[in-house]
């Protein structure tokens, strides 16, 4: 598990701002903290500023996660927002709020309202089950076409044809979407971060 480089403290920290994006980098497995679990239709989202987790909203549809979600911390997107990630193929629920070892295998390209707000595609890096996922293709057509219609319809009732998935990526482009992020991360948010 991820050590956190911070002294012993009595006030509960902020693991967005605390935890490095990689757990071990050159294995590819990222910290991932988890915020919805695969089949709910709840949407909940750590508040930046504090850590804690929030119900963000309840879905307009009957369309649940298809996958775990979350994200990953120290990195900062296009939308304004930490780097959103999912966990392909839990066979176990997730605790909302967990700090989650996951191995990158791909990213989804995908805008949201005319940003772009991609998801880093990862499996749980501790799962012997998922040792012989090495990419995307891996999961298969139909895992792909399943997560890309819940990605395209889920606002539907809210906010039809906003969402729309732009392709799925390799490794290497799911590394160097992390690296803009983190990059993003230093210059436009880490200022603000209080001592």
């Amino acid at each position: 598990m991820s050590n956190i480089d911070h002294k012993p403290s009595k006030y509960m920290l902020n693991l967005q701002h605390v935890l490095p994006p990689y757990d071990d980098e050159a294995a590819g497995i990222v910290n991932g903290l988890v915020e919805v679990n695969t089949n709910s239709i709840n949407k909940y989202e750590f508040i930046v500023e504090s850590g804690q987790l929030a119900l963000d909203r309840v879905g307009y549809s009957s369309l649940t996660y298809p996958v775990a979600y979350g994200l990953i911390p120290q990195t900062w997107d296009q939308d304004n927002d930490l780097l959103d990630f999912v966990i392909a193929n839990v066979t176990e629920p997730l605790v909302p709020g967990s700090l989650a070892r996951c191995r990158v295998i791909g990213v989804m390209k995908f805008e949201d309202g005319g940003e772009r707000d991609d998801k880093i595609i990862t499996v749980l890096a501790d799962d012997k089950r998922m040792d012989h996922i090495q990419s995307v293709a891996d999961l298969g057509p139909h895992w792909q076409k399943e997560t890309e219609h819940y990605f395209e319809h889920y606002k539907d009732l809210k906010k039809p044809g906003t969402c729309k998935v732009l392709g799925f990526e390799d490794i290497a482009a799911a590394r160097e979407v992390i690296k803009e992020c983190a990059a993003r991360y230093d210059a436009e948010y880490r200022p603000k971060l209080a001592d």
